[in-house]
């Protein structure tokens, strides 16, 4: 898998450990998607942020297949089927009109306003435990809320049994909602730059996700791969999370 810009998201050798770790576990199944239409990412993202991104040919290419992954494991969450986007660049640093943070369209957004233009969901739960706040998830889904009602929890506290209290808190006081998905940040971990989470805890972010899926989103439910840098243990991080999750 080649670079296409020179940013640590970028980088060769990033999505690798996580393929040769699924690939172990005969249970996991590898889905191609097609690329998103320039239709879908103008759901999320202005004339002109599209046109810039197309000033980039590569960056344009693969940020359209990262889209494209995100709408396919959103389509598949819908249909009850527990999804992880193995997908890069990431995306929740992208804005509808601007985007930095090695992001360039906007995967959460565009896949989940892709679902609500096909009439299938009305409302989302998006929990981002990226190490970074999602900015461009929370400016795009704002102004879409006559359209699509979201909540947000970014989690922000300091240790690990403290942020899985948060989550689970939240994910009890809060109702329903047709989908919930993650933008599954692994910066957190120990390792890497967020020195917070162990990789037990992603199995626990997982279960969480799970068991308020399965309690108040009809068991639909996927996640989206933001960042993790540590690529050592980036594909047992993300395995355990599956493990969780599934």
């Amino acid at each position: 898998m080649k670079n296409y810009t020179s940013d640590p998201a970028a980088s060769e050798g990033r999505l690798e450990p996580i393929i040769k770790e699924l690939k172990k576990h005969k249970d996991y199944e590898f889905v191609t998607p097609n690329p998103a239409t320039n239709d879908d990412i103008l759901l999320a993202h202005t004339k002109d942020h599209l046109q810039r991104i197309k000033n980039s040919p590569i960056i344009y290419e693969v940020a359209l297949l990262s889209a494209g992954g995100a709408i396919k494991a959103a389509e598949m969450a819908f249909q009850g089927i527990p999804t992880f986007g193995c997908i890069r660049p990431p995306g929740h640093h992208a804005s509808a009109n601007s985007c930095w943070g090695f992001c360039f369209f906007n995967n959460i957004s565009v896949s989940l306003l892709k679902l609500n233009e096909q009439k299938k969901i009305k409302s989302a739960f998006v929990l981002d435990f990226d190490l970074h706040t999602g900015d461009g998830v929370i400016n795009i889904l704002k102004e879409k809320q006559n359209k699509l009602k979201t909540k947000i929890l970014n989690p922000t506290s300091h240790s690990e049994s403290d942020y899985l209290e948060e989550i689970a808190n939240k994910f009890n006081e809060i109702g329903e909602f047709d989908i919930i998905v993650a933008a599954a940040g692994f910066d957190e971990y120990i390792l890497d730059w967020g020195g917070k989470l162990s990789t037990n805890a992603y199995k626990k972010i997982g279960k969480l996700m799970r068991d308020f899926s399965e309690d108040k989103c009809k068991g639909r439910r996927y996640a989206l791969l933001e960042g993790g840098y540590y690529f050592e243990d980036l594909g047992k991080n993300i395995f355990s999370f599956c493990e969780g999750f599934k």
